[in-house]
């Protein structure tokens, strides 16, 4: 079974960060909203893998 990874893993992340300011920037915040929310389903069906998703919902939420 895979674990949530939380070591640094993503290249050139200050890029990524800027690319997701990006997307938000000029949008309401119900619009920002709906596209994080969007964004996270996304990135969940390409993990797939439940454990890991309960782990980083913990993580964020700090009771992991």
């Amino acid at each position: 079974m895979a674990t949530l990874n939380t070591n640094p893993n993503l290249a050139r992340p200050d890029d990524f960060y800027a690319e997701l300011l990006a997307l938000h920037e000029g949008r309401s915040k119900a619009e920002s909203d709906a596209i994080n929310a969007r964004l996270i389903l996304l990135l969940a069906n390409h993990i797939g893998d439940r454990k890991v998703l309960t782990e980083a919902m913990q993580a964020a939420a700090g009771t992991g």
